[in-house]
């Protein structure tokens, strides 16, 4: 039987977040789960979250964008038991043309899905390093490895997450830590309802009847889900995140999850090459350790 862990999860409140609580603390995990206003307007998910395994979930305030709410959240947990997983889950998914979106946009987005990733995962990293032990899971997306049309600005934000994350995994794994990614295609969350879109209307409008792509491309995501098909039910995102856990080390830098848009091609053709580089570049970061 695998270990009990404590495991911190942002972005909880909905979605994979809530789910991926669900399923690791029904399988005897602890869990933190990180939310914003939680006695506001995600009250319910929190009475929720808090009633779900025989209290195994504890639902606790945390905004990714702050860096004092971060330290403070990581803080009042390893006052009571030490974080052995962070799941970086909290994202946004903003849909439309790539140029309409403002930079203030464009700040808000990396806001939460870079930055709040890096946020995070500095607080618990210090406690991780002194116990030499820790596992960090971020959640990036298909998009993380291509670019797509009108989503431009969250396939961005993702590429710099992996880049972030990936380069953690290399400069922690002799600490006894991994950073690996989780690159789910596109599930039935509520991301597709919930898509920002462009603020700059007036460019919207210059580009005519493909400014209708944005809606076009969301239907269709939309339409796909209310299929009700197995591969893109949600859970299966959270399941696959509580196997990682569940994993004995070491686990695999990258895991796609979903209908594979060629994702799993491109991780396998990639990991050699990039394998190679590291290969060459170790004797001279480790200084010969």
């Amino acid at each position: 039987m695998t270990s009990s862990k404590t495991i911190l999860i942002t972005g909880a409140s909905r979605g994979i977040g809530l789910r991926t609580a669900k399923s690791l603390a029904a399988r005897g995990h602890t869990v933190y789960a990180g939310m914003r206003d939680m006695t506001g307007r995600n009250k319910a998910a929190a009475a929720e979250l808090k009633a779900f395994a025989n209290g195994r979930i504890v639902p606790i305030e945390l905004d990714v964008t702050n860096e004092a709410a971060c330290t403070a959240a990581v803080a009042t947990i390893e006052a009571e038991t030490p974080i052995d997983v962070l799941i970086n889950n909290a994202g946004v998914m903003p849909v439309g043309l790539t140029e309409a979106f403002t930079i203030e946009q464009a700040q808000d987005l990396f806001d939460v899905n870079v930055y709040g990733i890096m946020r995070v995962s500095r607080a618990v990293l210090g406690p991780m390093r002194s116990r030499k032990s820790g596992l960090i899971v971020s959640l990036s997306s298909s998009a993380g490895r291509f670019g797509m049309p009108f989503f431009g600005l969250y396939c961005s934000s993702k590429w710099a997450m992996e880049a972030y994350c990936e380069s953690l995994h290399y400069e922690l794994e002799s600490l006894g830590i991994e950073s690996i990614l989780v690159e789910p295609s596109g599930h039935g969350t509520d991301l597709v309802t919930t898509a920002p879109a462009p603020a700059d209307t007036a460019r919207v409008q210059d580009y005519g009847n493909l400014a209708q792509g944005r809606d076009r491309l969301l239907g269709m995501f939309q339409g796909m889900f209310d299929q009700g098909d197995a591969s893109t039910d949600a859970n299966n995102v959270a399941n696959r995140i509580a196997d990682l856990v569940d994993m004995n080390a070491p686990r695999p830098i990258r895991t796609q999850v979903g209908q594979d848009m060629g994702v799993a091609a491109f991780n396998d053709a990639v990991l050699p090459i990039q394998a190679e580089l590291i290969k060459s570049l170790k004797p001279v970061y480790m200084g010969g350790a």
